[in-house]
């Protein structure tokens, strides 16, 4: 980013020249003299590289790294092979905004396109988008899809995580629609609420699969149950539990969203994430954000270009079904690296690893005195435990470098992904065992 600068000073007295200025300050002409900065501005010294490093060093000394992550609850610490940090890391695609001018834009078009079609193949939807900021904003953003004139009311799985229901819920409230949360019943959705709550102004359903407690839904009997009521289905799903279960579109949802996060994005401090948004045609022109297509160029070769797009999202907005306008193409083209790399077989093994390595933690903390799953029905990599002296152990672990689960109203939610080895679970058994005996 450093090499790129917009133009010489030469250019810069070139161009005032040409408006018939002297002068950038002839540029504020306006503005009173008393408004002028005309003094240094009150900030300290600049420091040399070496002083800065120090600087920097020393805040960084300041903050906890853990050698070990058993805590998910939407931001999940994955095996990230490192050719997927390091191309996005190149600066024609640091520095590459929205390609609004497709004809200068065709290496990132393209990285776009492939991403929506890994993600096509991973949801089995026919398409997808690029432009969604997380997975909260891109179930709120599936929401309005749905909504029309004789159906707005959306409902949302209790067993949803906090922040998409929160988003969602500021979302309806923004444009004047009704939020209705279906209660949950042993750690998922209650099928028998949701059926008594799918009245006629009902637009759609949204279920997390996983849910926040880990837990599998039975997405299909969902399914049928808000299909049977004239409503559309929303699935928001871990795309790592895709490589091995069954597709949203397998379950019968029209509409498949979640957090791409996952897929080659590492834990940070809130981000930046990736909402991924995929559908059935028949819902294509509602998607919101930038979809890329494919075509042919005036000699016949292969071409990308922004395809169904919505001026009113940029220029119209009071009259928008979606205001997102931003560019995730740099996460979008992560994750698509991510899938590349990882294949099918790499990812339903990422998959499988970390579903082994939960069940296994959890086997060896229920096998402790007073430690049971709150939870019975199957679950992915996510398990809520009863556990006793719950600060205590985990301020234990969190001194032997171990990040515990998360506290949860009944519990605390664990999580194990394929990253963590058997050794650092046996460890924290060790280490809460010891707690609980003390």
């Amino acid at each position: 980013m450093g090499s790129y600068v917009p133009s010489t000073p030469a250019e810069r007295q070139q161009m005032l020249e040409a408006v018939g200025l002297k002068d950038y300050r002839d540029l504020y002409k306006d503005v009173p003299e008393e408004m002028y900065l005309d003094r240094p501005l009150n900030i300290p010294a600049g420091m040399s590289e070496l002083e800065v490093r120090r600087a920097v060093t020393a805040m960084a000394e300041n903050n906890t790294r853990f050698s070990t992550i058993l805590r998910g609850a939407g931001a999940y610490d994955h095996v990230i092979p490192s050719i997927v940090s390091y191309i996005p890391a190149k600066e024609e695609f640091l520095t590459a905004y929205t390609p609004y001018q497709a004809e200068m834009s065709q290496g990132v078009l393209q990285s776009i396109f492939e991403y929506q079609t890994m993600i096509c193949e991973l949801t089995g939807m026919d398409v997808s988008n690029a432009s969604v900021y997380d997975g909260a904003t891109a179930a709120a953003e599936a929401a309005a899809m749905c909504r029309d004139r004789k159906r707005t009311v959306t409902l949302i799985s209790g067993a949803a995580h906090p922040d998409t229901i929160a988003t969602v819920r500021t979302y309806c409230y923004g444009t004047g629609h009704e939020l209705r949360v279906v209660p949950c019943k042993d750690g998922r959705t209650d099928p028998d609420a949701l059926r008594e709550m799918l009245t006629p102004d009902v637009a759609s359903f949204y279920v997390q699969q996983p849910n926040f407690f880990g837990q599998f839904e039975d997405g299909e009997g969902l399914g049928q149950a808000v299909h049977a009521a004239g409503a559309l289905y929303i699935m928001g799903c871990n795309p790592i539990a895709l490589g091995i279960m069954k597709t949203p579109r397998d379950c019968g949802a029209d509409i498949a969203v979640g957090e791409a996060q996952p897929l080659g994005l590492p834990l940070s401090y809130g981000g930046p994430y990736l909402g991924y948004m995929a559908s059935t045609s028949k819902l294509m022109r509602k998607l919101p954000g930038r979809i890329v297509g494919e075509t042919v160029d005036a000699k016949g070769e292969r071409a990308y270009v922004l395809s169904l797009q919505a001026r009113e999202q940029h220029i119209r907005r009071e009259k928008a079904s979606s205001n997102i306008c931003s560019n995730e193409a740099l996460c979008a083209l992560t994750a698509g690296l991510y899938l590349s790399v990882m294949g099918p077989k790499g990812l339903a093994e990422a998959a499988r690893q970390s579903m082994s390595k939960a069940h296994y933690l959890a086997g060896k903390l229920c096998s402790l005195p007073g430690v049971s799953l709150k939870y019975q029905g199957p679950y992915f990599h996510e398990f809520v435990t009863v556990l006793p002296k719950a600060e205590e152990v985990l301020s234990a672990l969190q001194a032997n470098g171990i990040l515990g689960g998360l506290p949860i109203e009944g519990g605390v939610l664990w999580c194990a992904t394929e990253k963590v080895s058997r050794a650092q679970l046996d460890k924290t058994v060790a280490i809460v065992k010891e707690v609980l005996e003390a």
